[in-house]
């Protein structure tokens, strides 16, 4: 995609692939099909603001060249999903791929599960308004959304969001026998469980996902992930996503039983809402959703003006690569966002490092706190700041108005800023530290690029 660098908005993102304009959130339907990587997500394409929402659809045969594809999902008038295809998995359903998704309806603006069929390009989609499954008929549920198809012992099912009559929040659970017809199992799992109070309290879980994930003890654990919603929420989720680690078992039935085993924050950013997780044979990676953030006294923001201004909001993460070592998830970038360094600008350099707009710098040792900053005359503003010690190793990635920061072996952390007309960056490292900085740049064609490296 050449968007980026035709893009008049200097805090348009350059290397996270997103169209020139509209609203963009979730990520969806992560798929790989046929070689080619696709990751859809909720689009508006017609403003910067949430309504009429598509889903928009990105493909990449390695997860650095990306392709913008034709829309996929648009609502129907008059169908389940007329107020918007909301989020949702691409499955396959004996050969055929198949979104299944949150159909958003006129009357009483309830959500069903609706599913979308396509060709194996995932370009071309047929929506015939099928309802796999409607609203449960359970007094205890108050609010439901966003499925998630899994596999446990031969056996298909699916969860989806949903918020209870007692204040809880929780997961449902559907078995999937016929994709056209699902079967609801009940309440499967919810903040009545003490841990998951403790790691992910919310009303309604949002985006509830159930995938293995490599252990490095060999055991075979479980991630549950799930997207934190309070009332107060307005595109602006401060209590963010959290996970739990476990076990699943069978019960008497054959249906499948989560106990959790430890849990924490998937992301410690509070721009970073709604990820995807793509389970896949040898890896499971996760794409987030990265709203735009409000201006603050303690750091640059938009205000809803300028982003109607820009006629754009939204990014997604780049792709990240989880596993877990004892009990706790550790996000890394995936090996192949190598391929977007360039030029090296810094080796093994200590104090403060000026950064372009588009950099990685990769931090090692040193004690103290590191801070990553906006500064021009006269002002200093800190994006970022954190502790670091002994072993500790950061990957910091800029991309415009675009910051990850990855710990090694622990979870990243996602932010908005915006640097203003005569702002630089600035890396600050404690002492001992040492950082290796290159600048970000499109690599060439995929044909004429080596295979990146873990």
């Amino acid at each position: 995609m050449d968007t980026a660098a035709r893009h008049p908005d200097p805090a348009f993102p350059r290397f996270h692939p997103r169209p020139a304009r509209g609203w963009i959130n979730d990520p969806n339907g992560l798929s790989h099909v046929d070689g080619r990587y696709h990751v859809f997500f909720q689009y508006n394409p017609d403003s910067a603001r949430h309504g009429a929402i598509c889903w928009g659809h990105l493909s990449s045969p390695d997860l650095v060249h990306w392709d913008e594809e034709p829309v996929a999902l648009r609502p129907q008038p008059g169908g389940p999903d007329a107020l918007g295809c909301w989020s949702g998995v691409v499955t396959d359903d004996g050969g055929v791929p198949t979104a299944v998704y949150s159909g958003v309806d006129t009357v009483g603006g309830y959500s069903r599960v609706v599913l979308a069929r396509a060709d194996r390009t995932l370009r071309s989609w047929t929506q015939d308004g099928h309802v796999a499954a409607e609203v449960p008929p359970d007094p205890q549920v108050t609010a439901v959304r966003d499925p998630f198809l899994f596999s446990f012992q031969g056996r298909s099912f699916a969860l989806q969001g949903a918020g209870l009559a007692s204040g809880h929040a929780a997961v449902l659970l559907y078995s999937v026998d016929d994709l056209r017809r699902w079967r609801y199992e009940g309440i499967w799992f919810s903040t009545q469980d003490p841990l998951a109070a403790r790691h992910l309290p919310a009303e309604i879980w949002e985006c509830p996902q159930l995938v293995r994930v490599p252990d490095s003890s060999g055991a075979e654990t479980w991630l549950l992930v799930a997207s934190l919603w309070v009332a107060a929420d307005q595109h602006d989720h401060p209590n963010g996503v959290g996970y739990l680690l476990g076990s699943l078992t069978a019960n008497g039935n054959g249906l499948p039983v989560f106990t959790p085993a430890s849990g924490g924050k998937a992301d410690l950013g509070r721009e970073f809402y709604a990820p995807q997780l793509l389970a896949l044979p040898d890896r499971a990676l996760l794409w987030g959703w990265s709203v735009e953030a409000e201006d603050r006294e303690d750091r640059p923001g938009r205000s809803q003006s300028e982003i109607d201004d820009a006629g754009w909001a939204g990014i997604l993460t780049f792709p990240r690569q989880l596993s877990v070592h004892g009990e706790v998830l550790a996000v890394e970038p995936a090996p192949e966002l190598r391929a977007y360094r360039g030029g090296r600008l810094h080796h093994g350099a200590a104090g403060t490092l000026s950064l372009p707009g588009g950099a990685e710098a990769r931090v090692a040792g040193g004690e103290g706190t590191l801070r990553l900053v906006l500064v021009s005359a006269g002002q200093r503003r800190t994006v970022f700041a954190d502790t670091v010690a002994g072993g500790d190793e950061l990957r910091i990635f800029l991309d415009a108005s675009m910051v990850e920061v990855y710990r090694h072996g622990s979870v990243p952390t996602t932010l908005r800023a915006y640097p203003g007309p005569g702002e630089e960056w600035q890396l600050e490292l404690p002492h001992g530290a040492a950082a290796d900085v290159w600048e970000l740049r499109h690599p060439g064609p995929p044909e004429a690029e080596g295979k990146p490296t873990a």
